[in-house]
């Protein structure tokens, strides 16, 4: 029997092993196919392929094809191992090893073999576009993605749903909501993926309403609608707060059977709890015969946003009770909303609970507590925890950064973000953020350019219009007002008002009228004009000491200098208010 792969296989009988009758070789091949499939580890595939190498089977290309294609999901070295070896590979090979890159951790080789293959003149199907396009989605590689795209439509194959729907996925992840829907516009034919992945992309960009008037134009289209649809519809509701267009939803999906989906229940607690009804969400958790830790999960964390952290834990209690164990993202959720909410009292229960039931910290948790830790004023503890997370992932080391930023330690940020590096891990975008905004409350011009000119030149990273809000916001506090203008006239994106009103904002610390003037102008002729633009900028007089040029000294004399600035300033403020916890009362 095979060593090592938990399955009965009776010993080889030597004309299979040295086969001699063509039944006994296809018999053999059809054995070792069975077995390919329920292989889950490198060593077992390897087992496998020295028995087709003892047998002559690897000579068989339908044989070799089925091993490779099992290879790429237990390990992609291994997999390569295997296709480097291959005299003349076929087409399905080929797309096999590029599937594999483009699920694997370095889809980036996916881009090398896609360039071997044009180089070779081999002739690309559906399926390679495909791939390879999956893999541009993973790196959110734009220009490789266009380039493909080019060549999809050169060699005819945006006549295939699947390749336009790879496409449409690809420009959603890169934030191209705008080709995106002109992408599916254009599309000869569209099923219900096409539908589905738009409106996904609509979500991501934040746009819910538009998602909502999707799904309208799809059921008037009448074309069946499916749960991934239903679950898009319903965050989009969520995120609207539409309290009618839930309630709505709900019966459309107790009239089409969807509620009885577990997945759609769930999405539906959810997006009760977004609208602020998760006591109607409470009802549809009662209804659900079989709960998996997903749908308490959500109820739970719903309880928590809104706000009613007692009935969490309550229902983490309950759950204890069923017998069902808690996992990371049940209690993650949990302390969210403690550091949200600044219930530091509760937050700690949870953490010893934590300590109690969870020998181990793991990323996810480990996360969790540092952000609660810090977010309440407890940087100590915060490193603590942090020092105690078994695998550290991108997110656990970017928001202890983020917890050294927001306590005014900007080199304690620096230095965990050298360290991070130091040990391997390589940060995102929003990595890059959290040190950007810890150098520019610090005042650190020279770090904070730095790891900007590293972010675009060392890592690739396109900055969007948050990283250029804190580089211009750093110039602004350190003075370099012109330097901080010349940036946002520069961009390679579209400036969004933010960017602009941060140096108005700088412009008033450092009282400088006419930038100020120029700033507040540009507001008024690309955005929507605000009075709270009119407001900073007659501070801005104020500090130089200069009167605003629709002011007279007339005015000032008779006193009515500022009445309609002042009326306008209470309009916009609104009664502030914060909470503290003194022995578990707030």
């Amino acid at each position: 029997m095979v060593i090592g792969l938990g399955l009965k296989f009776k010993s080889w009988p030597s004309r299979i092993l040295y086969p001699k009758h063509y039944h006994s070789l296809l018999s053999a091949d059809r054995n070792l196919i069975s077995l390919l499939k329920s292989c889950k580890q490198a060593s077992e595939t390897s087992q496998i392929h020295g028995l087709l190498v003892k047998s002559g089977l690897d000579l068989v290309p339908f044989t070799l094809s089925k091993l490779l294609a099992s290879s790429v999901l237990v390990s992609i070295d291994h997999a390569a191992s295997i296709f480097k070896h291959i005299q003349n590979p076929s087409l399905f090979m080929f797309n096999t090893m590029l599937r594999g890159y483009s699920i694997c951790d370095d889809p980036e080789k996916a881009f090398l073999l896609y360039n071997y293959m044009r180089a070779q003149n081999i002739l690309l199907d559906q399926f390679s576009f495909v791939s390879t396009l999956k893999s541009c989605s993973r790196l959110c590689a734009t220009w490789k993605g266009q380039g493909i795209h080019s060549v999809v439509v050169r060699s005819g194959h945006d006549l295939f749903v699947n390749v336009n729907n790879a496409l449409l996925h690809f420009y959603c992840v890169c934030g191209e909501i705008g080709d995106t829907r002109q992408m599916f516009d254009e599309f000869p034919q569209r099923d219900l993926v096409s539908w589905n992945t738009l409106m996904g992309g609509y979500l991501h960009a934040s746009q819910p309403s538009v998602v909502i008037d999707l799904f309208r134009q799809l059921h008037r289209d009448t074309m069946r609608i499916g749960a991934c649809t239903i679950l898009s519809a319903l965050s989009a509701v969520g995120h609207v707060g539409n309290i009618l267009g839930g309630e709505s939803f709900h019966g459309y999906c107790i009239k089409t059977g969807f509620c009885l989906d577990l997945n759609v229940a769930t999405a539906m607690i959810a997006m009760y709890g977004k609208i602020g009804l998760i006591d109607s969400g409470r009802r549809i958790f009662n209804e659900v015969p079989a709960k998996d830790i997903v749908l308490w999960n959500c109820l739970i964390d719903g309880y928590a946003k809104s706000g009613l952290l007692e009935e969490s834990l309550a229902l983490l209690q309950t759950l204890k009770l069923e017998q069902l164990k808690p996992n990371s993202s049940t209690l993650a959720g949990l302390l969210s909303a403690c550091a949200a909410s600044g219930a530091l009292a509760v937050g700690q229960s949870i953490h010893n609970y934590v300590d109690v039931e969870q020998p181990g910290l793991d990323a996810v948790l480990g996360t969790a507590l540092v952000d609660m830790y810090c977010k309440s004023g407890m940087l100590d503890k915060a490193i603590e925890v942090f020092d105690r997370i078994e695998s550290k992932d991108v997110k656990s080391w970017t928001a202890m950064i983020s917890g050294f930023g927001m306590h005014g330690q900007a080199k304690n940020a620096i230095a965990f973000f050298q360290r991070m590096k130091e040990e391997g891990h390589r940060p995102n975008e929003v990595t890059f953020l959290a040190v950007l905004s810890a150098c520019s409350h610090a005042g650190l011009v020279k770090e904070g350019m730095s790891c900007f000119e590293s972010m675009v030149q060392d890592y690739g990273f396109t900055p969007k219009a948050e990283h250029y809000g804190c580089i211009v916001d750093l110039l602004g506090r350190a003075g370099l007002l012109e330097e901080a203008y010349k940036l946002i006239e520069g961009l390679t994106i579209e400036a969004d008002a933010t960017a602009w009103r941060t140096l108005l904002a700088a412009c008033r610390v450092h009282g400088n009228v006419s930038l100020g003037k120029h700033v507040k102008k540009l507001l008024e002729n690309i955005f929507e004009e605000h009075p709270a633009d009119s407001i900073v900028l007659l501070s801005t007089c104020a500090i130089a000491g200069r009167l605003p040029d629709n002011v007279s000294m007339q005015e000032i004399k008779e006193g009515r200098i500022g009445k309609s600035s002042e009326s306008m300033l209470i309009e916009l403020k609104e009664a502030g208010c914060s909470s503290i916890e003194v022995e578990n009362q707030r």
